[in-house]
């Protein structure tokens, strides 16, 4: 990818948004082709570090009970659900709903895994929040702040990915150092990158979209 498009397409893209009254986002769009989806061996599911962050917080809930669970709060967890919790969810599913949309990243005991998978599976699951296993009385704390920085990109059996490069309040050697992140990953999971990306746009929230490529 040349870096010189790339940073002139989020230069234009900030320059046409016009002032609104929130932080809008920066989000970049990469079309594919000549994939089959149909294949799950062929969709793209990866949580991203971003350099610089995402601009916006990012919350992780964890899964997990004892020391591991007092860890986690030190580590900066917005929420921990103990496995009593976990059976609450499951027979109130408006709120297990409502937490899937509102938690960016989960995390979990492995132990606790497979009871995760029964009971909120199927919600989690198709928004692609199944929880991330860490051992039983390790520290989460790096894997926490890890997540806080990252974005999830997910093609399912569309041939596109929307993901966040950042907000409009950072500069554009961060936003294009961000984006550049996610191109590479994306680029190391195609089996032929130039024959695999249709296009790629770049545009804030509300803003209109500048074609990268």
């Amino acid at each position: 990818m040349d870096r010189e498009k790339l940073k002139n397409a989020i230069k234009e893209a900030m320059e046409k948004s016009k002032d609104r009254k929130f932080l809008e986002s920066v989000e970049m769009a990469i079309n594919l082709k000549n994939i089959d989806l149909s294949n799950p061996q062929n969709r793209i599911d990866e949580d991203i570090m971003l350099p610089h962050g995402t601009g916006k917080p990012r919350k992780i809930a964890v899964f997990a009970k004892g020391e591991t669970a007092l860890k986690a709060k030190e580590g900066g967890a917005d929420l921990v659900i103990t496995p009593e919790e976990i059976d609450e969810l499951a027979k109130d599913k408006k709120k297990a709903k409502k937490l899937a949309e509102e938690f960016h990243f989960f995390l979990a005991e492995a132990p606790l895994m497979p009871d995760i998978g029964r009971k909120l599976g199927p919600i989690l699951g198709p928004r692609g929040k199944m929880p991330t296993p860490v051992p039983p009385l390790s520290d989460p704390t790096t894997l926490i702040q890890r997540l806080k920085k990252s974005v999830k990109i997910r093609s399912r059996d569309k041939p596109v990915i929307h993901t966040l490069i950042g907000t409009k309040d950072m500069d554009v050697d961060t936003l294009t150092e961000n984006a550049e992140e996610i191109l590479k990953r994306v680029s190391s999971r195609l089996q032929d990158p130039d024959q695999n990306i249709r296009s790629i746009y770049v545009k804030t929230t509300m803003g209109p979209a500048v074609k990268v490529v």
